[in-house]
């Protein structure tokens, strides 16, 4: 069974889609949800880290570009995203969550992805 601990994508507010100029980008995640999914998974170690890599692109694009990333847990993984220099229209955004757990002597990395859509109009 697969538990959905995250990550879920926290909008700057709950009606802002379009997006201009500098937004920070932040996701969250279920400990409680992860932690069954580990155990699950037989990764019964402590928890080593978590990082959340964030990428864009445009609609209808094959290609991912790199934001930035953040494993500052306590703020919900912010990242600034500045999309000043893109074209407006419509863009994918990417939360791609990695976390490292202790399974024995060995660190096992699990990931989980989170995709919204938004749109740029600067």
């Amino acid at each position: 069974m697969s538990y959905n601990w995250g990550p879920r994508y926290i909008m700057p507010s709950g009606v802002i889609k379009t997006y201009s100029g500098s937004v920070v980008l932040r996701e969250d995640l279920d400990d409680e949800l992860l932690r069954k999914e580990l155990n699950e998974m037989s990764i019964t170690g402590p928890i080593v880290g978590i990082v959340n890599p964030w990428y864009y692109r445009r609609k209808e694009s094959d290609t991912w570009i790199k934001i930035g990333e953040s494993d500052n847990k306590h703020d919900n993984f912010p990242t600034r995203w500045d999309t000043a220099s893109l074209e407006d229209g419509d863009y994918e955004v990417m939360g791609l969550m990695h976390v490292t757990a202790q399974k024995g002597n060995v660190e096992v990395s699990i990931a989980r992805q989170n995709v919204v859509k938004v749109n740029v109009k600067n």
